[in-house]
């Protein structure tokens, strides 16, 4: 970077929340494979803590030569369910228990890859996966899952949407927090790095380091200094704004991929947002000229802004990847939160938002009392908009038992606090019950 460029990132970290949201690693455990869960435990464990021991020692060391915050350490690991083998117990929570322990003996925050991809169908080990999620969360602290229901190839599996419903519902009984650690998408990706989603695909190497980074209150002040600004003249300032960003990422990402001796893979360009004031995805679309988020114009808003971080940070980076593009979640964004307290958003603009951004209904808090295939259906209805779409989207809904509209659930940290959204009350049991597989779209036909 230029000089200029340092001096300018230095202002951004000190007065505009600027950081690295994560340093991923990623790592292949295809070859962890043995006779037995437990042995298969036991080397997902050493394979982990080979890779990973220097990770946040590195990461550190670089947050202090650079002055730059890196707020997570994180691993994302081969989808879980792949890794039975030949041992029919299917005992997953085994190897959750091993992913656990190897993310707090090197100081890991978080590790992802509790998942089972089930787009055109289930096998017996991955609905063993998908069932054994309550109990796997319940006896872990860092783990992270996702599973993968449809994709605009595959279609969408109603089997696995149903099943999911179900499942979200037990996670969170007793405990909502651990509802925090799953995913549902449709098109996931196969190096994201952010959680809870993150896993590592089968067509990645044996390990690589990517960066997530993030800059929402960077973009919001850039956009306050011109507030009378076509539009215009708005995207080219996101796009520059994004370009810094961006730039900082793969500075960040590569020094660390070499330090640790392992491939740099791609820089994530998403927005993300945590509760912090001026640290808000919100708060940019507000400034844009939104009375509050949530008006008419949000949605056209968040589709200029998405667009816009891409294409600046698409010049920024040798290799673009992940999810890429603003985060929506509810909890994580202070005027979000404020905006579904003051009911100024509901639940069907947050997904109407979904078909121009990243992810989907994320972190949201709903009544505990809501049915399985009520949520079965929120599922299907974002899995719908990205098979349409031929993009990912993603639910990471939170029923919180005892709770109901009006009321606010604390999850402490990044995780923020929620308010209770209502949900509408309509019934989709019978068509959830329905089951098999809604087709590709005709236009996934491509070959």
């Amino acid at each position: 970077m230029e000089l200029q460029q340092m001096q300018e990132t230095i202002a951004m970290i000190r007065e505009e929340n600027l950081d690295i949201r994560t340093i991923t690693m990623g790592i292949s455990l295809l070859d962890c494979v043995r006779d037995t869960m437990q042995n298969t435990a036991d080397a997902v464990y050493a394979k982990i803590v080979a890779r990973a021991k220097n990770l946040v020692p590195v990461a550190e060391q670089i947050e202090t030569e650079f002055g730059i915050p890196i707020v997570n350490k994180r691993v994302a690991v081969t989808p879980v369910a792949l890794l039975a083998g030949g041992d029919k117990t299917y005992d997953f929570v085994l190897i959750a228990k091993a992913m656990d322990k190897a993310a707090q003996d090197t100081g890991i925050d978080l590790i992802g890859g509790y998942t089972a991809l089930v787009q055109s169908g289930m096998t017996a080990a991955d609905e063993a996966l998908m069932r054994s999620m309550p109990a796997a969360f319940a006896a872990t602290e860092r783990v992270c899952g996702s599973v993968n229901v449809g994709s605009t190839k595959s279609g969408m599996n109603m089997d696995a949407v149903k099943l999911m419903g179900e499942v979200v519902k037990q996670i969170a009984d007793p405990t909502p927090q651990n509802a925090m650690k799953l995913v549902v998408f449709c098109n996931a990706v196969e190096d994201n790095p952010f959680m809870a989603g993150a896993f590592w695909g089968v067509s990645e190497g044996d390990c690589a380091v990517s960066t997530g980074v993030s800059g929402p209150g960077v973009v919001q002040r850039a956009l306050a200094a011109i507030p009378d600004a076509p539009f215009e003249e708005v995207c080219e300032t996101i796009k520059k704004t994004a370009f810094k960003v961006s730039r900082m990422g793969q500075l960040i990402g590569k020094t660390a991929a070499e330090r640790l001796g392992v491939p740099f893979n791609i820089v994530d360009l998403s927005l993300a947002p945590t509760p912090a004031v001026g640290d808000s995805v919100a708060q940019i679309l507000e400034t844009m000229g939104l009375s509050h988020v949530g008006s008419y114009g949000t949605t056209a808003a968040l589709a200029l802004l998405n667009d816009a971080v891409k294409k600046g940070g698409i010049m920024a980076a040798e290799r673009v990847g992940g999810l890429s593009g603003a985060f929506i979640p509810v909890s994580e964004d202070a005027n979000m939160i404020d905006a579904v307290a003051k009911g100024h958003i509901g639940l069907e603009k947050l997904e109407a938002m979904t078909a121009v951004c990243s992810v989907g209904l994320d972190m949201v808090a709903i009544p505990g009392a809501t049915p399985a295939t009520t949520i079965a259906g929120m599922i299907a209805d974002e899995a719908a908009l990205g098979m349409i779409n031929n993009k990912t989207t993603a639910v990471r809904v939170i029923p919180v038992p005892g709770k109901g509209v009006g009321d606010f659930v604390e999850f402490g940290g990044l995780f923020g606090r929620a308010p209770i959204m209502k949900v509408n009350d309509g019934d989709a049991s019978q068509f959830i019950a329905r089951g098999g597989h809604i087709p590709a779209p005709i236009h996934s036909f491509k070959n």
